[in-house]
């Protein structure tokens, strides 16, 4: 039995050494912690939950397909939680033994026999290597003039490093970003009794509630309609369907009294609060635009209003962080603080035997995404599927390239259609005409992608089925008017005689 090495113990690393195991490897996982789960475990140091965080994605979405949740789990679990059913998720797969805690891994380096794996311990060779390290480990605080003259009480800190909001209470706390955890970071300021909490950004994004009518809003945001919809409409008519969308669940950001974002709803960005806007309407949170400089305890902004503050909190994102890998490597791979070149995030058409999972920024749940490409990496390497050639692994590279200096976030539609397909596990639509409905307007959950392909399940579709009815996002078997008309343009669109037959089969009369 082959021996790979799996860098990380977090959920990409558990995911893609389950996977690595059924396929006839020996998975041997190098976790820098002392703890399953990586930002899920709470251990100090290496891990970004703070006391009150949920997750911002629903349980169901936020599990693997061999593990749903507890019963009585609630819709969005607490961080605890989660380091709970990630350590669960490994005794089921007897992987807790492979696991090498504190031992971090110094240098990733390639000879003409291998891979190269250093730790405190000395080195060891393998022929295969997974890097499961996660994308949100390393700070980015902005470049912020005089900000290192600040002297308010509570300092300056990352939102990675916030475990004690109560050393907030009574204070006046700048919070620095639009992201997830910036306004929800603010929102728990409120909350808990900071006397201030100022939110300021570079620009305003759209702000989506978690639950919409009581259903969770990554059942109907990501969905297999959404992905094909972004391969084969116009872009900017996806992006007008999708602002629609927005304003119809969530409202226009300036209704509540936050700044207008941008028309185009991909260059303002989206985020995602249950609290955060009713909170700047009630007077709660304030709203300022981009810090220009700090002198003391005084923060000037770019519109030339200041104010006085004794914390600064900043959610202004990750650097990608691989400082093991060699100077070859990192020069092979063009590795800098935000981009990595692979093909299809994964692999690269030099480094045979390497792969990378989970190093991408998403919105949208992970988990399903996280497992569909730890499938198609076990899959490859055990010679199940066929391997991407050289020149396709060639061509996604420079596919890749051509992007760099664009935003490189993706969503979850988009990329567990792009993993499925690779690993040969997208549902056959035709195959379930009892699930027309949710298999294309439901949530895209991880049991969806044992319907079909390599490691299906008999029990999938009653499993799905029993998914898609816990919050009634769409009937099981039937299709709105509306959802018939765009299934109609989607297959006018593409062209496809396969899939418009399809259609015409769901839907009567949509051959056209």
């Amino acid at each position: 039995m082959q021996t790979v090495a799996v860098i990380g113990a977090g959920p990409a690393g558990l995911v893609a050494a389950r996977y690595l195991n059924s396929e006839g490897f020996e998975p041997v996982l190098f976790e820098q912690g002392s703890r399953i789960g990586g930002q899920w475990s709470g251990d100090p140091g290496h891990s970004g939950v703070w006391p009150g965080m949920r997750t911002n994605t629903s349980r169901i979405m936020t599990a693997f397909s061999d593990l749903p949740h507890d019963a009585g789990t609630p819709t969005y679990p607490t961080n605890e939680a989660m380091g709970e059913y990630l350590e669960r998720y490994a005794k089921m797969f007897d992987l807790t033994r492979r696991i090498r805690f504190k031992t971090p891994v110094r240098e990733l380096r390639r000879d003409a026999d291998g891979w190269i794996l250093g730790t405190d311990a000395g080195e060891e060779r393998f022929a295969r290597v997974v890097v499961a390290t996660g994308r949100y480990h390393k700070p980015a605080i902005p470049e912020v003039a005089g900000l290192q003259t600040f002297s308010g009480k509570a300092g300056v800190n990352h939102t990675f490093s916030y475990k004690r909001p109560e050393d907030y209470r009574g204070l006046r706390v700048l919070v620095g970003g639009c992201a997830i955890s910036s306004v929800e970071i603010a929102s728990d300021l409120a909350g808990l009794g900071a006397a201030r909490v100022v939110v300021t950004n570079r620009r305003q994004r759209y702000v989506l509630p978690k639950l919409v009518n009581g259903v969770p809003l990554d059942h109907m945001a990501f969905t297999r309609f959404s992905a094909l919809s972004k391969e084969w409409f116009p872009m900017a008519a996806v992006g007008a369907g999708f602002k629609q969308y927005l304003l119809t669940v969530a409202g226009i950001p300036e209704q509540f009294g936050a700044p207008k974002p941008a028309d185009d709803v991909f260059e303002a960005g989206i985020t995602m609060s249950q609290f955060f806007l009713p909170l700047v309407a009630e007077g709660r949170i304030s709203i300022k635009p981009w810090t220009e400089s700090v002198d003391g305890r005084t923060v000037r902004f770019v519109d030339g209003s200041a104010e006085d503050f004794d914390g600064i909190v900043f959610g202004t994102g990750y650097h990608l962080d691989l400082p093991f890998l060699s100077d070859d490597l990192r020069q092979t791979l063009d590795v800098d603080a935000q981009h990595i070149d692979l093909c299809n995030f994964t692999f690269h058409p030099e480094l045979w035997g390497l792969a990378f999972v989970g190093l991408y920024e998403q919105i949208g749940p992970y988990y399903p995404v996280l497992e569909l490409q730890a499938r198609w990496i076990a899959y490859t390497m055990s010679g199940a599927i066929a391997a991407p050639s050289k020149d396709e692994l060639e061509r996604g590279v420079a596919a890749y390239r051509a992007r760099r200096g664009t935003p490189q976030t993706v969503f979850t539609d988009t990329m567990a259609t792009l993993f499925a397909r690779a690993a040969g596990v997208e549902p056959e639509l035709e195959s379930w005409p009892e699930l027309a409905c949710p298999l294309m307007f439901g949530p895209l959950t991880p049991i969806s992608f044992r319907l079909s392909g390599r490691d299906s399940l008999a029990d999938a579709p009653e499993r799905f089925a029993a998914d898609v009815r816990t919050f009634g996002c769409v009937p099981s078997n039937q299709l709105a008017p509306m959802q018939i008309g765009q299934l109609q343009g989607l297959a006018k669109a593409r062209g496809d005689e396969a899939f418009s037959r399809y259609v015409a089969t769901i839907c009567p009369g949509a051959e056209g």
